[in-house]
């Protein structure tokens, strides 16, 4: 028995059943021109073609075929070749073969993947997330390897060191930044000297704000403070800066020039950052304590002389080294996690603007980690 699915003067697709079998032949033109009477057709098709064990298209007849006409093609072959049908493509000439190639590979998503209230979804996500995480890590330890290495050729030839690019880079992070590390540790340093005298008031023990203030600047909010704000301003610029240059193709430019691009681009910028870091620590600490001051005096009524005296006995110089010592360090890890980051970036700007944020997060991320790392490591050597 035949059966004509057409159309007057363009494509048609014709439908012969054969037993068990089902054949379709399709004929004339198909290409976007003609796209509402394709889909129709191809539609009435795959309805057709439902609980057959075997189909045959034969396409022989096809004039002419663009890649609309090959999707719904291949869309057809798909459709009916579900549930353990199989539908085979017969009659393709070597003009449209490698279009119709083409379309397939393009959209073989393989099958869908089932859902319902199996584990199989969240177990795969907690996997993947898992191997993130170890990836990061491993492209973590190899930045500080490499940076390590070129540190060390610096050290050994002296004249590749490039001065002018670190001072640059250290003007941008650490002068340019100066400003808002200042305005805000001051007023981080004026909020947390009114919460405690708010609250020690109801102990009649205002002066102990002094104690409070000085020990947790200078050991933890000094440098923590710093550290997420150069997270965010610095160290985001260093991955939107490498991942521009990775999109244009600079850093392979710079390969094929000979350069090495840990030198030429990480090392300098790392350097700075670490440079900058404990300057912008010192000025934070002393602005937050500043801040404090002023709140006591002019809310608390500690007055300046007093405030002054206290501090000398609330703090040691110990608490001082303690934050001068994380400083490097957070410095050393926001750069790595940035650059990392730059150098990870694909040649879109979606991709770039998930690295950039990814740097951040990250960059606080690891920072927390390590203050709570230093942290347990002073309280066991008691200080």
């Amino acid at each position: 028995m035949t059966q004509q699915i057409a159309l007057e003067g363009g494509p048609s697709l014709e439908r012969i059943a054969r037993g068990e079998e089902l054949a379709l032949r399709a004929s004339g033109t198909w290409t976007a021109r003609f796209a509402p009477a394709l889909e129709r057709l191809v539609t009435e098709a795959e309805k057709i073609g439902e609980a057959k064990p075997n189909v045959f298209i034969d396409v022989s007849g096809i004039s002419r075929l663009d890649t609309f006409g090959a999707w719904l093609i291949e869309r057809m072959r798909r459709n009916l070749g579900q549930d353990g049908t199989e539908a085979r493509i017969a009659g393709l000439s070597t003009n449209y073969a490698s279009l119709v190639d083409e379309v397939r590979q393009v959209g073989d998503t393989g099958p869908a993947p089932r859902r319902g209230g199996s584990l199989r979804a969240p177990i795969e996500r907690l996997g993947r997330t898992m191997y993130a995480f170890f990836d990061d890590i491993v492209a973590l330890i190899s930045m500080m390897g490499a940076v390590m290495a070129g540190v060390l050729r610096v050290i050994v030839r002296p004249t590749s060191f490039r001065l002018t690019s670190t001072v640059h880079h250290l003007e941008q992070v650490c002068w340019r930044a100066v400003p808002i590390i200042l305005l805000i540790t001051f007023l981080i340093g004026c909020i947390v000297a009114q919460q405690g005298i708010f609250h020690f008031r109801k102990f009649g023990a205002d002066v102990f704000v002094v104690d409070m203030l000085g020990v947790l600047v200078l050991r933890e909010l000094g440098v923590l403070l710093v550290a997420i704000m150069v997270a965010g301003r610095s160290g985001s610029a260093y991955t939107a800066e490498l991942g521009s240059m990775k999109m244009r193709e600079e850093i392979d430019a710079l390969r094929t020039m000979g350069f090495d691009p840990i030198d030429v681009l990480i090392v300098p910028r790392l350097i700075a950052l670490v440079i900058a870091v404990p300057i912008l620590t010192f000025l934070g600490a002393m602005a937050a304590l500043y801040g404090g001051g002023l709140v006591a005096w002019l809310y608390g009524g500690v007055d300046p002389e007093a405030f002054l005296l206290r501090l000398r006995d609330a703090i040691s110089i110990d608490h001082f080294t303690v934050g001068m010592i994380k400083a490097p360090v957070m410095a050393a890890v926001i750069g790595i996690v940035a650059c990392v980051e730059g150098l990870a970036v694909q040649g879109s700007a979606e991709s770039l603007g998930s690295h950039t944020t990814a740097s951040v997060v990250k960059s606080i991320f690891f920072v927390i980690v390590m203050d709570g790392v230093f942290a347990i490591f002073f309280a066991g050597i008691g200080i």
